[in-house]
């Protein structure tokens, strides 16, 4: 293949997954004129049109799709050719924007960025604390961790962290004047403090496991939040009962500050996913990070969050190590992490 028609193709593929040449021109560093003489001059070899286009939007014609159906294999071909190259000198480095859920930065991310920097110290971790799912593309993310339900299709979704143990607790004050419920129904007539572990306004009903008895118990109360740590406040100030990761309640536990109730029936919640838009051009540093979560996922310690018996943590196979394209902005605290609780 001649060199001006490979440039040729490289620019159709750069439109079409854009969607558009000015977007397309600037990832290839060359001006929308010159990108539209090249996409002009490849449909006149051709002698087919590629792309639609109007002054607002580009699509792809039938041919055009049917084309780069074909040459995607092909230049996935090339940018592995190339990596296996560049992994001889380039190391991990640079910035890795994160948007995570509150309880996956107490019960993934805190166990493990000591770690994480310490095996990878010219990667900068930037991460944002929300229980929001973030548009992570718009919004300038590399990756996102989150739960596996309502993670957008067109993700690639990365099984993380294992399982945690939620823990229901109440302050000694609180259980002075009210009834210790034995049962999961009982709490119904409680003032239960409702954590938002997400955007729906109901948020979620508490849920419970016995064996292979499940109860989920919609409680109500005075007050609820969406950040941790004033939920936490809440439930040892005696506001009323609150339902969080064990990981945040077991030292206060310990401490006599609060009172575990229904340790019988304290539920494990489901795994995290870290998920990311493509499986093309992953930047070697979220590559890193990926690798990482995937080994720890296999032998990390959940003696904090389950109790003696193990739960199996799922793996998927590994995307192939591809380039991307463009700067990664870089925010770093002194322990290499910002956390940002919105």
């Amino acid at each position: 293949m001649r060199g001006t028609q490979f440039a040729q193709l490289t620019a159709f593929v750069a439109v079409a997954e854009n969607r558009s040449f000015t977007k397309a021109a600037s990832q290839l560093g060359i001006t929308p004129p010159s990108l539209s003489f090249a996409i002009r001059s490849l449909e006149e070899q051709f002698g087919v049109r590629l792309f639609n286009r109007t002054t607002r939007s580009v699509a792809l014609t039938e041919a055009g799709e049917q084309l780069l159906n074909n040459l995607s294999p092909a230049l996935e071909g090339v940018d592995k050719a190339i990596d296996a190259v560049n992994e001889f000198r380039d190391k991990p480095t640079g910035t890795i924007r994160l948007a995570v859920h509150p309880i996956a930065a107490v019960t993934v991310i805190a166990p493990l960025v000591a770690r994480f920097s310490a095996e990878n110290p010219a990667i900068r971790l930037e991460i944002s604390v929300d229980a929001e799912r973030k548009d992570i593309v718009s919004e300038r993310f590399d990756a996102g961790m989150h739960f596996a339900d309502g993670i957008a299709q067109d993700m690639i979704a990365v099984p993380i962290g294992g399982q945690f143990r939620l823990s229901t607790v109440a302050s000694p004050d609180y259980l002075a004047h009210n009834v210790l419920p034995v049962v999961p129904e009982g709490l119904q007539n409680h003032n239960c403090i409702r954590y938002r572990w997400d955007d729906r306004e109901d948020g979620l009903p508490w849920r419970f496991r016995k064996g292979d008895n499940q109860v989920e118990v919609a409680v109500e109360g005075s007050l609820t939040v969406n950040d941790l740590d004033l939920a936490l406040r809440a439930g040892l100030d005696g506001v009323g009962v609150v339902q969080l990761p064990e990981a945040l309640t077991e030292a206060y536990v310990s401490e006599g500050r609060l009172v575990k109730l229904l340790a019988d029936w304290s539920p494990r919640w489901t795994d995290f996913c870290l998920f990311y838009s493509s499986r093309r051009y992953v930047p070697v540093t979220l590559r890193t990070l990926v690798d990482f979560l995937r080994r720890e996922s296999k032998s990390f310690d959940q003696s904090r969050f389950l109790s003696e018996d193990k739960c199996e943590v799922r793996s998927t196979t590994a995307a192939p190590r591809v380039r991307r394209k463009g700067p990664i902005r870089a925010l770093l605290s002194e322990q290499r992490m910002t956390a940002h609780s919105i």
